[in-house]
């Protein structure tokens, strides 16, 4: 156990793979009321570790604060991360598998991505591989791309965070995973509130509720190399997406799929405010169901509910049709009872 012990690494560089503060293979490891300053490289690394990390403070890390590998138990909790040069908090694996990690209560701002990359830095919480990881009730802003991002993690829960002021994608489930749930967040500020995609690598099967997502940004540019940006929802395979409230994303409130990758998607209960599209569906050749329904869209200029081939417009505002005249095998079944009206 340590406690109430402050480390200076006074950013000398350090060893790959180690940290400023080692740990491995422990048990029952406990770390409380320590700080630790100015790393040269990764504050703590814990590899193979179970116990708790708890009410520490980490400022200044050139690379990240904490970095998981292997966990066998392992809570991260209370704890503030401040001015990290690449990543708030890792938790990874060196194969897929579970892991079970639970990130709660922790403080994590000014998060930079000094190595670069087109995500592996610059976000608060990072799980790589790791399944039946729990992030919960964190406060995180100012990170240079995203609050949490998950990639190839099955059965991540993301609930109950404030994120704020993030680069990218806020919330990102991605690549090879099978199971999310992502409910009762609130994301104000960035350039995409939540994405679940890549089912062309095989990510599937979420739960999007109850989140709050507002003030989004494109920078200039909707669609980077197909990376989207300025929309509050993503999702593509069999998802749903119930009970969020969306203010002021300048593409889209909701965008579900790309070209053929859509497959069993229900939209429901969801409010749309004040953006380009209130709900986009992809029905391009190949693409799979989608059922939008109970849906209120308020203030959109170029429509409420668009069939899209890619970012291409092909259908009429389908919120503003009959169903029978909607369905077909390259359109989503869009309920009669969507609300939408359009911008003064």
């Amino acid at each position: 156990m340590l406690a109430g012990i402050t480390f200076d690494g006074a950013s000398r560089p350090l060893p790959e793979k180690r940290g400023l503060l080692t740990i491995r293979n422990t048990r029952d490891f406990i770390m409380r009321d320590c700080a630790i300053a100015s790393a040269g490289g990764t504050a703590l690394v814990l590899e193979s570790v179970d116990g708790e990390i708890a009410n520490n403070v980490f400022t200044g890390a050139l690379k990240a604060a904490i970095f998981s590998l292997d966990a066998t138990g392992l809570a991260i909790r209370n704890n503030t991360i401040r001015n990290a040069g690449n990543n708030g908090i890792l938790v990874w694996r060196s194969e897929k598998g579970d892991d079970g990690t639970i990130v709660s209560g922790n403080r994590i701002q000014d998060i930079a991505a000094r190595d670069g990359g087109s995500g592996q830095n610059g976000n608060g919480v990072n799980i790589f591989r790791a399944a039946n990881v729990i992030v919960s009730d964190n406060r995180i802003k100012n990170c240079a791309f995203s609050a949490v991002r998950g990639n190839a993690a099955s059965n991540m829960q993301v609930r109950g965070n404030s994120a704020s002021a993030l680069g990218e994608v806020a919330i990102y489930s991605e690549f090879d995973f099978e199971g999310a749930v992502i409910a009762n967040n609130t994301i104000d500020g960035a350039a995409l509130g939540i994405s679940v995609t890549n089912f062309n690598h095989g990510g599937r099967l979420a739960v999007v509720q109850g989140n709050i997502i507002r003030n989004l940004m494109t920078r200039g540019q909707a669609f980077v190399d197909q990376e989207a940006r300025g929309i509050g929802i993503g999702v593509e395979a069999d998802t749903i997406v119930t009970g969020n409230v969306i203010e002021k994303a300048p593409v889209a409130g909701i965008w579900l799929g790309w070209k053929e990758y859509l497959r069993d998607v229900s939209v429901t209960s969801n409010i749309v405010r004040q953006s380009r599209i209130g709900i986009a569906v992809q029905v391009s050749k190949g693409a799979g169901s989608a059922l939008v329904a109970d849906n209120l869209i308020s203030g959109t200029t170029m429509g409420a509910i668009l069939g899209m081939d890619g970012l291409k417009r092909v259908t009429n505002d389908l919120a503003s049709e009959s169903p029978r005249n909607t369905r077909s095998s390259r359109s989503p079944e869009i309920a009669s009872s969507n609300q939408a009206t359009s911008a003064s």
